[in-house]
């Protein structure tokens, strides 16, 4: 008997329990743990940082959930206090941050920075099931000790708890940018243009053909945004999300791979190549939600040819809940990079066969 499926499977971004980046600096006092957390909140000024603990109203206490939890940014003097928050709200609410540095003493996260003391080893004995994934160890005093560990210290780093400067430079090393992956819009109806725009033979071959190989030179694997009936040879993505235009694209390549930084280029763009390619990738952000070009006619960031980050899905769907489908109301209302094409003329799209003529002549 063939099992009743209850909800769709959907690709989940890999997430912790509060962000894609999360540390718990765990063992010595909570007084200690603050006072570290708030010196690589300095350091880290380039970056998106929210410090998670609990209410210590009570002193150094050692009990989990002590009435609500603490959410402060450092970055924008945030501070955010709520009596109850479960799972799913904790990560909704720091979707936008690069990193959560977690008081481990009562929360946990996927990676660990051991704070050493010899106040608290007994109480990190008892945590040792929490040390999944420990980056470094930091010593507080000369008598703490830390062969317990076994393996668990094998081959990991060990600092001062004044070396907050290698500290640092250690957890820029855990929070890597995301992969990133291209993604061809091909799959408009092309009313104006009377013919499919990824057809036109702009550069010696189909315009779908030439940005795959564009971004074939940079290594990117690229699939092809499509309706269903085009493009079955091809490494494809349709729209899950039906009636959106390229806000249902990007939408729907996050839903296959919400991991991925998304690099977009629609197809009626013929001056767009690898050289465009890489100036997005020289000049990401990958701290903010999109890197995009300025577009001099338009005024506006332009979402046709932009490096969308992960946590842009959230915001895209955010935008949706509200009733817009528009990718350039997302870029203009959001935290973005955005850069001069050295090139402002790359930015010029072709819709209707007057325009491609035109741009034909110039050629």
């Amino acid at each position: 008997m063939k099992k009743h499926q209850k909800h769709a499977k959907l690709a989940k971004p890999s997430i912790g329990n509060f962000n894609r980046n999360e540390l718990a600096l765990v063992g010595s006092p909570c007084g200690d743990i603050q006072d570290l957390a708030a010196l690589l909140i300095q350091k880290l000024d380039n970056t998106a940082i929210t410090y998670v603990d609990a209410d210590h109203a009570f002193g150094d206490s050692e009990t989990e959930g002590l009435g609500k939890n603490e959410l402060t940014d450092k970055i924008k003097y945030i501070r955010y206090d709520k009596q109850s928050l479960n799972d799913f709200d904790k990560q909704i609410l720091l979707n936008d941050q690069d990193l959560v540095l977690v008081n481990g003493n009562h929360f946990q996260a996927q990676k660990q920075l051991v704070l050493i003391h010899s106040k608290k080893e007994a109480s990190l004995k008892k945590r040792i099931d929490q040390l999944t994934n420990v980056i470094g160890f930091v010593l507080y005093d000369v008598e703490a000790s830390f062969e317990w560990l076994g393996e668990l210290a094998k081959d990991v780093p060990v600092f001062s708890h004044n070396q907050v400067d290698e500290i640092s430079d250690l957890i820029k090393t855990t929070c890597p940018a995301p992969t990133v992956k291209a993604l061809i819009l091909a799959g408009g109806k092309s009313t104006r243009m009377g013919e499919d725009k990824g057809q036109i033979n702009y550069h010696g071959k189909p315009q779908v053909d030439y940005l795959i190989d564009e971004f074939e030179k940079l290594e990117i694997e690229t699939f092809v945004s499509c309706r269903p009936e085009q493009y079955p040879d091809y490494q494809r993505i349709t729209d899950k999300f039906e009636g959106l235009g390229p806000f249902g694209a990007i939408a729907s390549a996050f839903q296959q791979d919400p991991n991925a930084a998304w690099l977009v280029a629609a197809c009626d763009l013929p001056l767009v190549n690898a050289d465009v390619f890489q100036e997005l990738l020289t000049q990401r952000d990958s701290g903010k939600m999109a890197t995009a070009f300025f577009n001099q006619e338009t005024d506006f960031p332009d979402p046709l040819i932009t490096l969308w980050e992960p946590k842009a899905y959230m915001r895209l769907m955010e935008f949706l809940a509200l009733g817009y489908s528009c990718p350039r109301k997302v870029l203009i209302n959001s935290e973005i990079c955005m850069i001069k094409p050295s090139n402002p003329a790359v930015l010029k799209n072709v819709n209707t066969p007057e325009e491609r003529e035109e741009f034909e002549l110039k050629e």
